[in-house]
C-alpha cells in the first residue's frame, strides 16, 4: 500500500519535526537526531513534577501529541513499534525533571520495561527522583501473565498529568497512577490489520471477519469471529469488559480509533455503546477519536475505568491539546421539535388497492436494482445510486397507509413530501420537486401525462439538467414524451436514452460533471438506467395501463 513517506529510516525523525514544527512554539525536541528523538514542552520551568511516557511510533498522537499543559511533559519516540533506547530515554527524564522528580509512564512491553526501567536506575544514580508505572490494561489474553499497555494508557496521562499540573508531589502523582492501572481495562476489535512503512501488508483477518483482543503493533487477538455489524462488534467488546467490571460501580469509558476507521463509524460505535451491555454503567465516555492508534488498522478499541470524583475532575480538567477529545456525559439523544411550518402536514389517506399494487410494483422493482445501479455508479459516482433509490421506494412501501391512494392530485403531493424526508442527497430534492410540481399541474386538471411533464420541467428548471447532461433526464424526457402513445413505446424511448449515455464523453450536471471522459466513456448513468429499467418494467404490467387511464 502506498503512504506518505520518504525513506523508511527517516519516517519518525521527520515526523516529530513536523509536529514540533506545527505546534505554533509550544515544543521543542532535543538534540542528538537520529538516536534520540524526545518532545519536549518549550515552557517547561521543571518546577513541578515532570511526566514522561513513549515507546514505539506509530501510534500517533500517542505519545508526542499529548505533551502540553495538563499532560505528559516529554515523549520518548521509538522507531515504529519499537522501543526507544536507554540513552534516549534518560535523555528525556534529565531533560525535564527537577526537585520535584519525574514518573514514568510505561506500556508493558518487554522492550519498554527494560529500555525505561534501565533509564530510571542510572537516572536515580544521579540523584534524580524517579518513580515509574506500567500499564498493563488489556484484557484480550487472560492466560498472558502480563497483559499489554494499549489504550487505558491515556487515563493515566490526564488524570497524573492534571494532578501534576496542580502541583501534587511524586508520591502522590506515583500513587494515583498505580490506583488507575489497577483499574483500567480494554479490549480491541479490527476489520484488518496494520501496515508497517516499507513492509507487506499482512492479510490475517480473512473478508467477513473481525479480530478480537488484536494488539496495537498488529499482535494476534485472542480469536477471529464473524463480522455482521457494528452492533455486534461493540456487543462482543462490551460483553469481555462486562465481566471484569464490578456491578454497582460507575465508570468512565474511552472510545479510541485504532486509525483506520472513519469518524462516521466511530459516532456509529459510540451510538452502540448506549445500546451495550455496559451502557448502565459508563456514565462519561473520552472520544470517540484517534489517541492511542496502529498506523491505519481499521478498528477501534474500548477502556473502561471507575473514576472517582477527584479523577473526574481531572479527567475534565481544561487542556490546550488537540489530540486530547474530552470528556463528557454519555446521555440520552436530546430531540428538539421541528421550527414552526417544518412540520409536514400530512395528507387523509385513502385506500385504493390497484394504485397501491401499482406503487408497490414500482418500488420492488427499484429495490430489486439496488446491486446493479450501485455497480454502475462505482465506475462513475461513488456507488451509492442503488441504495440512494432502493431506501426511498422500502420507505414509500412502508407508509402506503398514510397515502391518500384515491387521490392522485394529492398522491403526487405525498410521494414527493415522503422522497424529501427519506431519500438522501440531490436525488431526493429533484424528485420530490417533481412529484411536488406534478400535483399541481393534476389540481389544475390536467391529464397524468401532461403533470408528469409539468413536474419534469420544474424539476429541470431547478435542478438544470437538460438533454443530453447524461443524467436521468436522458431516459424520462424521452420516455414522457411519448407516453401518451402506451407504455411500450415510452418504455422504448427510455430505454434509448439511456443507453446514449454510454456514449456521452462529459456530462453538464449531477457527480458525472466531474469526472474525465474516460471515467465515463462505456458506462451508462445510473440514474437514466434506473428510468429506463422502471418503464420497461411497467409496460409490462397489465395495471400500468388501468393507473395511466385513470
Amino acid at each position: 500500500m502506498s503512504q506518505f513517506v520518504n525513506r523508511r529510516e527517516d519516517i519518525v525523525s521527520e515526523a516529530v519535526d513536523g509536529l514540533v514544527a506545527a505546534s505554533g512554539g509550544k515544543l521543542a525536541r532535543l538534540d542528538g537526531y537520529p538516536h534520540i528523538r524526545v518532545v519536549v514542552r518549550a515552557d517547561w520551568d521543571k518546577s513541578k513534577v515532570a511526566l514522561v511516557s513513549g515507546g514505539g511510533s506509530g501510534h500517533e498522537p500517542s505519545h508526542a501529541g499529548f505533551v502540553g499543559p495538563g499532560m505528559l511533559t516529554a515523549a520518548v519516540c521509538g522507531d515504529v513499534f519499537a522501543s526507544p533506547s536507554v540513552d534516549a530515554v534518560l535523555a528525556g527524564i534529565l531533560a525535564v525533571t527537577g526537585p520535584a522528580g519525574c514518573l514514568l509512564i510505561v506500556k508493558n512491553y518487554t522492550g519498554d520495561r527494560l529500555n525505561f526501567g534501565l533509564a530510571a536506575e542510572r537516572a536515580r544514580a544521579f540523584g534524580i527522583k524517579v518513580s515509574m508505572v506500567i500499564v498493563g490494561d488489556d484484557i484480550a489474553l487472560p492466560d498472558l501473565p502480563q497483559a499489554r499497555g494499549v489504550a487505558g494508557t491515556l487515563f493515566v496521562h490526564k488524570i497524573a498529568g492534571a494532578l501534576a499540573e496542580n502541583g501534587a508531589d511524586l508520591d502522590a502523582v506515583t500513587t494515583a497512577a498505580e490506583r488507575i492501572v489497577a483499574g483500567t481495562k480494554s479490549i480491541g476489535m479490527s476489520l484488518d490489520t496494520c501496515t508497517v512503512p516499507g513492509t507487506a501488508k499482512e492479510g490475517r483477518i480473512p473478508e467477513g471477519k473481525a479480530e478480537l483482543g488484536l494488539g496495537i503493533h498488529g499482535e494476534a487477538g485472542i480469536e477471529q469471529v464473524d463480522y455482521t455489524d457494528a452492533h455486534s462488534a461493540m456487543e462482543m467488546v462490551a460483553g469481555r469488559l462486562a465481566a471484569e467490571m464490578e456491578p454497582g460501580k460507575r465508570y468512565v469509558g474511552l472510545l479510541n480509533n485504532l486509525g483506520g476507521a472513519s469518524v462516521l463509524e466511530m459516532q456509529v460505535l459510540a451510538h452502540e455503546v448506549r445500546q451495550s451491555a455496559i451502557a448502565d454503567q459508563v456514565e462519561f465516555l473520552v472520544g470517540p477519536a484517534a489517541m492511542m492508534t496502529s498506523l491505519e488498522m481499521r478498528g477501534f478499541s474500548m477502556s473502561v475505568f471507575p473514576a472517582t470524583a477527584d479523577d473526574l475532575m481531572a479527567l475534565q480538567a481544561a487542556t490546550p491539546l488537540a489530540a486530547w477529545p474530552g470528556m463528557n456525559r454519555l446521555s440520552a439523544v436530546t430531540v428538539q421539535d421541528l421550527p414552526d411550518g417544518l412540520r409536514p402536514i400530512q395528507p387523509i389517506p385513502s385506500k385504493h388497492p390497484a394504485t397501491a399494487a401499482f406503487i408497490t410494483q414500482c418500488c420492488e422493482v427499484l429495490i430489486g436494482l439496488e446491486d446493479h445501479l450501485n455497480q454502475l455508479d462505482a465506475r462513475a459516482g461513488d456507488g451509492d445510486t442503488g441504495t440512494t433509490l432502493a431506501t426511498a421506494a422500502r420507505a414509500l412501501i412502508a407508509a402506503m397507509d398514510r397515502l391518500p391512494l384515491a387521490d392522485h392530485t394529492q398522491l403526487y403531493r405525498a410521494i414527493g413530501l415522503e422522497l424529501s424526508q427519506t431519500m438522501g442527497g440531490s436525488s431526493g430534492v429533484l424528485l420530490a420537486i417533481f412529484f411536488a410540481a406534478a400535483g399541481d399541474a393534476a389540481s389544475s386538471g390536467q391529464t397524468m401525462v401532461d403533470a408528469l411533464k409539468a413536474g419534469l420541467a420544474r424539476m429541470q428548471e431547478i435542478g438544470g439538467a437538460e438533454l443530453g447532461d447524461r443524467t436521468m433526464v436522458d431516459a424520462l424526457q424521452p420516455a414522457l414524451s411519448v407516453l401518451d402513445r402506451g407504455w411500450a413505446e415510452a418504455a422504448t424511448a427510455a430505454r434509448d436514452g439511456a443507453d446514449r449515455t454510454a456514449e456521452m464523453d462529459s456530462a453538464r450536471a449531477g457527480r458525472s460533471a466531474y469526472l474525465s471522459a474516460q471515467q465515463l466513456h462505456g458506462h451508462v448513468d445510473p440514474g437514466a438506467e434506473a428510468v429506463a429499467q422502471l418503464f420497461e418494467h411497467l409496460a409490462s404490467m397489465d395495471q400500468s395501463r388501468a393507473f395511466a387511464s385513470q
